[in-house]
């Protein structure tokens, strides 16, 4: 296994992660309910967590990817800036939910406005990372790059 192998088993995780973490968070911010609130901004920093095996994976995954099977730089490129943005995004909304969580823990007034600034970081964070695997997915599915139009031979 390599790299590249690596890279895409961890790579889905933070993408689903942050999403599933936003909707658990907008539910416990919707019913008004601190438990739910609480696993939300726990999920939050679960999916900053699981980020970083995504972005540490991923420069070994370019070398492999790069001269053997012909893949252009410029995709590997515009993926690596897309995935950076991402994972920042996404450590950011982590912070954000850790200071969360110690500000639900001291019962502070600003708890639910710094919740609500979290699950807007994080919904950030899930459309910078979808779009990161979008682009990571012109890398090694070539059926799916804009005027392929030859069939799939099998």
């Amino acid at each position: 296994m390599n790299q590249a192998h690596l890279h895409l088993l961890v790579n889905h995780l933070p993408i689903v992660g942050s999403l599933f973490a936003a909707v658990l968070l907008g539910a416990g911010l919707l019913k008004r309910n601190v438990s739910l609130t609480k696993a939300g901004l726990v999920a939050v920093l679960v999916a900053g967590l699981l980020c970083l095996p995504a972005q540490l994976t991923g420069e070994g995954a370019a070398f492999v990817m790069q001269d053997p099977h012909g893949i252009g730089r410029r995709l590997i490129l515009a993926h690596a800036a897309a995935a950076e943005l991402g994972f920042w995004a996404l450590e950011g909304a982590a912070a954000l939910a850790l200071f969360g969580l110690l500000l639900l823990k001291n019962a502070s007034p600003k708890a639910p406005l710094l919740a609500w600034v979290t699950l807007g970081a994080a919904l950030l964070s899930f459309g910078l990372l979808a779009r990161a695997g979008s682009l990571g997915g012109l890398i090694g599915h070539p059926e799916i790059r804009e005027g392929h139009d030859r069939p799939v031979q099998l």
